[in-house]
């Protein structure tokens, strides 16, 4: 266990970003769920194509009928919605629109890399295999990487195969994700219910990652608390931890006079810091799931300060774009609004994400260099 001095954000002289839009910083967006970025208006026209119904017929009431049923403050609730984008991405059609769709959108709000994450066994339900499945959105992909190209922009992608970790098919999964390595898919992930259903379910499926050296990141510290976070790392090998808010679970604060505080770090705290663990932090949508509920309902409450002071690798990402009514540029903005965060500080939230992104190394040094020239720029 280790002590710290620390310091909270509360009386620190950090500069705002004075009017600067944050679209125009160059980011990396490591946890962003594809079924969770639909585009209202493709939601409706797929829906009409396939003859479902849903919530609404006008792209700005359906989007903020998502943006309320998700603000509910709980996760099984917000998972809800995810019943209407998935019904119209069962074909292969539907799948490549809607990650195309989600390239571009990526591109205009700044991001120049992004790992996309998606679980093909959701996708069946009009008869798609899962290798089918793949084929589709990573041709979506590259459909939106070109047309970022003709406007002069550019952008690279990837594609985190995830599991589903109450329906048992991770081994599936992860042969499909091993198998798809040289058709865009970088990682693999395991999502759904995290109470109940820890990675140690899926034992077998992380040997066989393991085994075939392919990147692994867990939902984990999300719904579930410090025994979902062991699992996801000793019995998951994972290299980052999707959310992991709640690794605060196990560093205590104690409070002094005079405004600093004596922050001491548990044992598996310290073994996340230490070894450089990515944090997948997603502000807006841990308020709306309660995943910071132990420390309040406002973003002020988020550990997020506690974790970047303490020298955590902390990144910032959406999530669910459409649920939670967001953009990465929203989620840099309210966090600098909040904490008082400035230039120097987004920028290192950005480093951290490309050190923690699962490109080659030669690569993730690339990305930060034209991250740090993004920066200068400015």
């Amino acid at each position: 266990m280790t002590s710290v001095d620390f310091e909270p954000a509360t009386g620190r002289d950090h500069r705002l970003l004075d009017g600067l839009s944050a679209a125009v910083l160059p980011k990396v967006s490591l946890h962003d769920h594809l079924d969770g970025g639909l585009r209202p208006q493709t939601i409706i026209e797929l829906a009409h194509e396939l003859d479902i119904d849903i919530p609404a017929d006008d792209a700005l009431a359906l989007g903020s009928w998502f943006a309320t049923q998700s603000d509910s403050g709980s996760l099984v609730e917000y998972l809800k919605t995810f019943d209407v984008t998935l019904s119209v991405m069962q074909t292969a059609d539907g799948l490549a629109r809607v990650a195309r769709d989600f390239v571009e959108d990526l591109h205009a709000d700044g991001v120049i890399y992004g790992e996309i994450r998606w679980a093909p066994e959701q996708h069946r339900a009009r008869g798609l295999s899962l290798d089918e499945a793949v084929d589709a959105v990573q041709g979506g992909i590259e459909d939106g990487i070109a047309s970022v190209s003709r406007t002069g922009g550019s952008i690279r992608i990837g594609q985190l195969v995830s599991a589903m970790r109450q329906a048992d098919n991770g081994a599936e999964i992860a042969r499909l994700a091993v198998r798809h390595r040289d058709n865009g898919a970088v990682g693999f992930d395991i999502a759904g219910p995290e109470d109940g259903f820890p990675p140690s379910r899926m034992r077998g499926a992380f040997d066989y990652l393991a085994e075939h050296f392919m990147p692994v990141t867990v939902h984990a510290g999300e719904a579930a608390g410090l025994d979902s976070i062991r699992s996801a790392l000793f019995d998951g090998r994972t290299l980052r931890l999707g959310h992991g808010v709640r690794i605060a679970e196990d560093i205590d604060v104690e409070h002094e006079q005079g405004g600093s505080s004596l922050v001491t770090l548990g044992a598996l705290a310290e073994w996340v810091k230490d070894r450089e663990i990515a944090l997948e932090l997603s502000p807006s949508s841990n308020l709306q799931t309660g995943a910071i509920a132990a420390w309040g309902s406002e973003l002020a409450d988020h550990p997020f300060d506690l974790l970047y002071q303490l020298g955590f690798r902390v990144t910032v990402n959406t999530d669910n774009r459409l649920m939670s009514n967001t953009t990465l540029s929203r989620e840099l903005a309210l966090l600098a609004d909040t904490f008082g965060y400035d230039l120097g500080d987004l920028e290192t939230f950005q480093l951290n994400a490309a050190a923690g992104s699962f490109l080659p190394v030669e690569e993730r040094e690339d990305l930060a260099d034209r991250i740090i020239r993004g920066f200068d720029a400015l």
